[in-house]
């Protein structure tokens, strides 16, 4: 039982080994959707005029490819190669790779849970892909955000496995984002309100906010985290934070992205 659909979609990338090479072009097995067999037209090949054919590609190859049409009556498939980038090739065989990384802690909680794999499918890791959109990234939130996971999953035994998997096997991502924090006041308390001002701006998350004196008036604002909208949204929150506490108490401030 696959957690793929039978089919890819037109217009999709998918993953394929390069099975038999024709002078009219070349068939392939799609690793990711039960290694159906699908074709590449010579003139999908390669941009211009290919005179040979393996010359570009050959028997064995890894390739990505974009589907460009799809009879599945006829259970065919036309694939492109020439129709990608190299940063969408690279970006889909990373994708891939995930993926695969995914299939195999699957196995490691099927194993956890006493069931075969197939048997984790209809039981939850199919909602999993549905709710995170691949079943590598469900396992990145468990183990980046251990409470986000719990709350979704509920009370199911499955949950437990599943996060005990992902903390001994995915590093969670990480992000660091930086600006400079430039704050004063020339008043005679000044030194105690620019020092407010930055004990607002951790207060916002102390575990992912960190400032940093670099030199009067300036300070460098830090903020970690393991998804990037959410580092940008706590350090606009952070230094908004600060700028708001300086100017209410008489002083003045900025902030910069380097």
């Amino acid at each position: 039982m696959s957690l793929r659909a039978e089919f890819p979609e037109e217009g999709e990338l998918v993953v394929g080994t390069v099975t038999s090479i024709r002078n009219f072009g070349a068939f392939v097995t799609l690793d990711e959707y039960n290694n159906r067999e699908a074709f590449i037209h010579l003139s999908e090949v390669a941009t211009g005029w290919v005179k040979y054919i393996r010359d570009h590609i050959r028997e064995g190859q890894k390739i990505v490819a974009r589907v460009l049409r799809i009879d599945s009556a006829k259970n065919q498939i036309d694939l492109s190669l020439k129709r990608i980038n190299d940063h969408q090739r690279r970006e889909k065989i990373q994708s891939w790779k995930n993926e695969q990384k995914a299939v195999r802690l699957l196995a490691l909680v099927a194993a956890e849970l006493k069931v075969e794999v197939e048997a984790t499918h209809p039981l939850f890791a199919e909602t999993l892909v549905e709710r995170y959109g691949s079943l590598f990234d469900a396992f990145e939130v468990a183990a980046a955000d251990t409470k986000r996971f719990q709350k979704e999953g509920g009370k199911n035994a499955w949950v437990t496995a599943v996060l005990q998997v992902a903390r001994e096997n995915i590093q969670p991502p990480h992000v660091t984002v930086k600006g400079i924090l430039e704050v004063s006041d020339s008043s005679s308390d000044g030194l105690v309100h620019v020092q407010s001002a930055l004990k607002e701006a951790e207060a916002v998350d102390p575990e992912a906010v960190t400032v940093y004196y670099v030199g009067a008036p300036r300070y460098r604002v830090e903020v970690q985290g393991t998804q990037y909208k959410a580092v940008e949204e706590t350090m606009k929150k952070a230094t908004e934070a600060a700028l708001a506490k300086i100017r209410a108490l008489g002083g003045q401030g900025t902030f910069n992205r380097p």
